[in-house]
């Protein structure tokens, strides 16, 4: 359906003919449709390919041969409990482990299979244990779980030749970078990122040190506990069970992962708390600040003396202008008094002159009593 036109919209219809349709067929190719297709048909995810592919790679540039360790146990392990069993030391490779290769794993389960395989031991006169009650089921039980990374990555989790010890406060007191250095590279495997910064040493700068605790307070550990799924969910009789066991099964994963991640919280802490380049840092910091507060008291107390000889400055010129003036004042006085005594003594002087010349005129008197007269006067 046509959208409605608006007042004044013009509506113009093009024409021309068009060509028969043609019904072709499709087909997906490409390596990125063969990736997929192995995703889908495995039920993996794409980040476990991309292992796949690099380990492909890796596997490219190996030339040495493969040396294979003697496992002595192998022929009492019981098949019924494969679970339990170290499926690297089954394999001949327990000296390598997680680092072992796709490639590596295959050629050691082809030497095993040459070596232990029933039909071979039968033809050699000895005598086979029938059905999967033969300890060669254990050989396959562990290249069925380290062929498949999903598998190998669930029982890599739970290793048990991985050492979860903590070193204690006392342990790392005196000796610190030996005690925790290697502690940290071998937890630094369970890291989803590919590069873990090291512990460093005694003369790494402040930005590598907070780089690394601040990698290893926010760690994002790949390692899960579903190996120790104590249920199957694949034994469960009706699709209520298999909720069951799948709500049992996440519920003890759940609390094995927080145990795992209080467990590295603690080695963090502990690391943290012993390290002596962070009291070092602290100790630096805390100079620094007491550096900066004694500079500012310094300048404040600069300005206090500035502004007090400034002070001091005003109040000498002032007392100086009035000491100057009641020095004048002073002058001017003195000279006024000294001025008033010459006065005082020139009108003295002239009386005296005036009362002798009185006194020889007789007072300017004709008589005797004329002259009392005038001298009352």
């Amino acid at each position: 359906m046509l959208i409605e036109a608006l007042e004044g919209d013009v509506t113009v219809v093009y024409c021309n003919a068009i060509s028969a349709s043609v019904q072709i067929e499709v087909e997906p190719v490409g390596r990125w449709f063969e990736a997929f297709l192995k995703r889908r048909n495995r039920n993996v995810s794409a980040s476990f390919q991309e292992l796949e592919e690099e380990e492909e790679l890796s596997e490219e540039s190996e030339d040495e041969e493969l040396q294979l360790e003697d496992f002595p146990l192998l022929r009492t392990l019981d098949p019924k409990d494969w679970k339990n069993q170290d499926h690297y030391a089954v394999l001949g490779l327990a000296h390598m482990r997680y680092k072992a290769t796709q490639k590596q794993i295959k050629a050691a389960h082809k030497a095993m299979v040459l070596k232990h395989h029933p039909d071979k031991r039968k033809a050699a006169g000895e005598q086979i244990v029938e059905g999967d009650g033969d300890y060669f089921t254990c050989i396959t039980k562990a290249i069925e779980i380290l062929s498949d990374p999903v598998k190998r990555r669930a029982f890599d989790s739970v290793d048990p030749t991985f050492d979860n010890a903590v070193p204690s406060k006392g342990e790392g007191k005196d000796n610190f970078f030996e005690a925790y250095a290697p502690v940290f590279e071998r937890n630094a495997r369970w890291s989803s990122k590919k590069h873990v910064p090291k512990l460093g040493t005694m003369d790494s700068s402040f930005e590598d040190v907070d780089n690394f605790y601040s990698v290893w307070y926010n760690f994002d550990s790949w390692r899960e506990f579903s190996y120790l799924d104590e249920e199957e969910k694949d034994k469960a009789e009706c699709r209520d069970e298999r909720r069951w066991i799948e709500k049992q099964n996440r519920a003890a994963r759940a609390t094995r992962k927080k145990e795992e991640m209080n467990r590295l919280r603690t080695l963090v802490d502990t690391a943290y708390s012993l390290d002596p380049r962070i009291k070092k840092f602290k100790d630096d910091e805390k100079a620094r600040k007491e550096n900066e507060k004694k500079a500012k008291a310094d300048a404040k107390r600069k300005e206090q003396e500035e502004k007090e000889r400034a002070r001091q400055a005003e109040l000498d010129a002032a007392r100086l202008v009035k000491e100057k003036e009641e020095e004048e004042a002073k002058l001017v006085a003195q000279q006024a008094k000294k001025e008033k005594e010459i006065q005082k003594k020139a009108i003295k002087k002239e009386r005296q002159k005036l009362r002798t010349t009185c006194k020889n005129w007789n007072y300017f008197g004709d008589n005797e009593s004329d002259s009392v007269k005038m001298m009352e006067d």
